[in-house]
């Protein structure tokens, strides 16, 4: 498993058997690192989600380094992601991979991903969850709550969604503990889109996801 460099600016990647496939990390590294965020893709995408990629970008210049991870499904070209006890198999398989950076790890994900490290992550030992776009249910069934996976989490928990994101605006969460956050981004869909009349822009929005990250992890790592 030994890392590829792929440029001159602290990017590598690494390509991990899973019992589901071969699941790729990309490696965002950070000089000095105190901690590491491991984060997956949703079930329509991949690690080209546009919060994704900035953090990515923002978050190495605070001595966090970035693992985005690509589920085996995403890695074999495969359009239709498989069953969630799927995904948990292939998060599972690369946890080791990314322990060996010997850092404090923050599992995260948007949407499927944000699931799959709320439902590991007391069980791999993670330090705390980042949920981006978290699937509280299905559009138009707010009835069908996958809230009780969310509030399980058992560590620190950020979760950040969009205004209209029809898969749960964030007046549908429950009443939350303590231990967790959330930040809206005023106007944004599951994908952090924005329309064209809304008072902020793209840039404006990722910079908001990436400050309310950067402000939560010092609390979140303790």
């Amino acid at each position: 498993m030994a890392a590829k460099k792929t440029d001159e600016s602290q990017v590598t990647t690494e390509m991990v058997a899973t019992p589901a496939g071969d699941a790729r990390i990309t490696w965002h590294h950070a000089p000095g690192a105190h901690a590491l965020l491991a984060a997956s893709h949703g079930a329509g995408g991949g690690i080209e989600a546009r919060d994704l990629r900035a953090l990515a970008g923002a978050l190495p210049g605070i001595g966090v380094s970035v693992a985005l991870v690509e589920q085996p499904w995403r890695v074999a070209g495969k359009k239709i992601a498989p069953a969630p006890s799927t995904l948990d198999t292939g998060w599972r398989a690369v946890w080791p991979a990314l322990e060996k950076a010997g850092l404090p790890i923050v599992a995260g994900g948007r949407s499927a991903g944000a699931r799959v490290a709320c439902r590991t992550a007391t069980e791999l030992g993670a330090k705390a969850v980042l949920a981006l776009s978290f699937p509280l249910h299905t559009p138009g069934k707010p009835e069908r709550s996958r809230a009780e996976e969310l509030l399980a989490t058992g560590v620190p928990t950020l979760i950040v969604q969009g205004g209209r994101d029809p898969f749960g605006r964030p007046e549908e969460f429950p009443e939350l503990p303590a231990a967790m956050e959330l930040v809206e981004v005023p106007y944004g869909d599951h994908v952090f889109g924005l329309p064209k009349s809304a008072d902020l822009d793209e840039p404006a929005a990722l910079a908001l996801i990436t400050g309310a990250v950067t402000d939560w992890l010092p609390r979140a790592l303790g």
